[in-house]
């Protein structure tokens, strides 16, 4: 099964603690169904003084969150719509089905 949703796309988190934020996608981590998404799901790591970081203390980071509790937002509408592929121009594309607007070409 294709993954629906790609780096770089904007995303609305439709359930949990953070639902209704908007974000877009900075990382995909296909083999775990998550995904990192800017200002989503934010937690605290404590951090030991070292090299990198000799002030220590806590920084704030985005964790993942699971790829089922958010929707791809739709380009002309700015809602959150379900995704199909279809072919167009002898090219596979990932469109909204509200919509129908092409959310990008899949693969090169």
């Amino acid at each position: 099964m294709a993954m629906r949703i790609k780096q770089g796309d904007t995303v609305m988190v439709i359930t949990g603690r953070d639902k209704g934020k908007t974000g877009k996608v900075l990382l995909v981590l296909t083999d775990k169904g998550r995904l990192v998404v800017e200002g989503v799901n934010r937690v605290w790591k404590h951090v030991k003084p070292s090299q990198r970081s000799p002030q220590g203390g806590r920084i704030q980071k985005d964790a993942p969150i699971q790829a089922s509790n958010v929707m791809p937002v739709d380009p002309s509408t700015g809602k959150p719509t379900r995704v199909k592929f279809e072919v167009r121009d002898g090219k596979k594309h990932r469109v909204a089905i509200k919509s129908g607007t092409s959310l990008g070409v899949v693969g090169k």
